[in-house]
């Protein structure tokens, strides 16, 4: 291989690897903080207007949280809140959040768009962050033998 083809192919695995690892781990660290200090709730799982929003693994969600003008009390004021759960990524959305299926979620209280499923919704997690962060190493490592054959070449 070309020294210049590896090197730049190397760079480019080694920065796409790079930024999957730290796109996964700050996923991670936001669904463990969204889960230990938001509030807990449930959602509604609603239809896609959109047929091309059907090929988002992660559902549509809507739930009621207090209105950031709203007072505290039993006639506060709510917002219907529209978003999709932060952190979830497998490759295909689970038959079980077919649209009308209520699911508990957790939601930052100052960004109630900033929304993650409970923990006993996410089913295989830990293996989707697995595979996620296996590719990112993989694609570092294939990187860096890129470079330094480009290097040594």
């Amino acid at each position: 291989m070309d020294t210049t083809t590896a090197t730049v192919g190397g760079t480019v695995l080694a920065l796409f690897g790079g930024a999957l690892l730290l796109w996964c781990a700050a996923e991670v660290r936001l669904r463990h903080l969204v889960r230990r200090r938001g509030v807990a709730t449930v959602a509604t799982v609603v239809a896609e207007a959109d047929a091309h929003g059907e090929l988002d693994s992660a559902p549509l969600l809507s739930f009621s949280a207090p209105a950031a003008t709203g007072g505290s009390g039993p006639g506060r004021c709510t917002e219907l809140v529209l978003t999709r759960p932060r952190g979830h990524t497998p490759l295909r959305r689970p038959a079980r959040f077919a649209p009308g299926v209520s699911v508990r979620i957790s939601y930052d209280p100052r960004r109630p768009s900033r929304a993650v499923l409970a923990a006993a919704e996410t089913g295989r997690a830990a293996v989707a962050d697995l595979l996620w962060s296996s590719l990112g190493t993989g694609c570092v490592a294939a990187g860096a033998v890129l470079i330094a054959a480009g290097l040594t070449g």
